[in-house]
């Protein structure tokens, strides 16, 4: 029996993430060291790329938004004993949900309308598609896991069909839809902003990155104050006990599964209404699955969640700087960043927890002895 005990919330939702980090980091350096670069410089470069230069803020913010949308999604899945990884094909196929709402009402109504149907129209059409992994599992004890995955590779060939064939645009051979209208797109942040009379650099950041803050209250208010957050995470906890509290674990299942669709669908508002403006092929480009490593990064909670979309927000802007800056680091060491992130994170995100909480509780009985 080990006599070692558990870390303090504090340390767990903050210190153990950060050691996590900063080992994986380490490695990394490592490696930058081993190909005869300077680590300390290649940090430095990628610091500035991500926030500094003007106009990189809000390139990495653009990106944060997305990792906050999937990773919502995957941590609402997880508070149910859900591995939901179908975020890639519930994002790419809620853009349908936005294609809908403008061909139906876009040409007669204003824009605050058609942008305000938009938002819940794609977060619908990702609970749907998320909905049948969630009843397999409910109904017919197929594991999410495995349906979700198979519902990727549906999802993709749907949108290639539709997008090269029915929704492809005229006189256009790559596969995407036309742009649409002026009253559905997303007014960029330095537009929004400079209403208020402020003044920022040019970036895809757009009003989605609002979204994603109101996602995440969303998010927080439905795990933690509601009775049906209480009953995703009781079945979470034990289905067993839950089933014998009166809960039916079957429907809550596939209600969790549904919301964390919705979640992910919420993507393609900030991919289709705020930066393509169109339906492009493969515009979810990984950030599903990235999403797994922002939930289990940040605890499956929306601060943490924040925190943990900004840093792999950073790194993606921050690695386009790296590949620039330096001849022998290319775009494929960003990938090994994010690579030893999730390993420390997923993996490994408890491998130093035994050492961490010997020596919290050697400085609180030291502190003890002293009183």
């Amino acid at each position: 029996m080990s006599n070692v005990k558990p870390l303090p919330r504090w340390a767990d939702l903050l210190l153990l993430p950060l050691i996590n980090l900063c080992a994986a980091f380490f490695i990394c350096g490592i490696v930058v060291w081993m190909i005869g670069e300077n680590p300390i410089e290649a940090l430095s470069v990628m610091i500035k790329g991500a926030f500094y230069y003007p106009g990189s803020l809000g390139y990495t913010l653009n990106y944060t938004t997305n990792f906050m949308f999937t990773g919502l999604a995957v941590a609402t899945a997880f508070h149910a004993g859900l591995f939901n990884i179908g975020g890639e094909g519930q994002a790419y196929v809620s853009s349908l949900g936005i294609v809908f709402v403008i061909a139906v009402f876009a040409p007669f109504l204003p824009a605050l309308l058609v942008i305000l149907l938009c938002i819940p129209a794609a977060a619908i059409m990702g609970g749907v598609w998320a909905f049948i992994p969630g009843y397999l599992q409910a109904k017919r004890g197929s594991h999410v896991v495995i349906t979700t995955i198979m519902f990727n590779f549906l999802a993709f060939a749907l949108m290639v069909w539709l997008l090269a064939g029915p929704l492809l645009e005229r006189g256009q051979q790559s596969p995407q839809t036309p742009k649409i209208p002026d009253n559905a797109i997303l007014p960029k942040m330095e537009t929004a902003l400079g209403w208020f009379g402020m003044d920022i650099a040019s970036s895809p950041l757009n009003l989605s990155f609002i979204v994603a803050l109101v996602a995440s209250f969303i998010f927080w208010i439905l795990i933690w104050k509601t009775r049906l957050g209480y009953q995703i995470r009781t079945v979470g906890k034990n289905q067993d006990a839950a089933h014998y509290a009166g809960i039916n674990v079957s429907r809550i299942i596939i209600i969790t599964m549904m919301i964390s669709g919705a979640f992910a669908g919420l993507l393609a508002v900030n991919a289709v209404m705020g930066v393509q403006h169109r339906v492009v092929l493969n515009y979810t480009a990984g950030y599903g699955f990235t999403g797994i490593a922002v939930a289990l990064m940040g605890r499956n909670h929306p601060i943490g969640i924040f925190f943990a979309s900004l840093l792999f927000g950073a790194l993606f802007q921050g690695g386009a700087e790296l590949d620039f800056e330096f001849q022998s680091i290319t775009r494929d060491m960003v990938l090994l960043i994010q690579g030893m992130i999730i390993l420390f994170s997923g993996a490994l995100a408890y491998m130093f927890s035994p050492s961490l909480s010997r020596v919290i509780t050697g400085l609180s009985r030291k502190e003890a002895s002293h009183d």
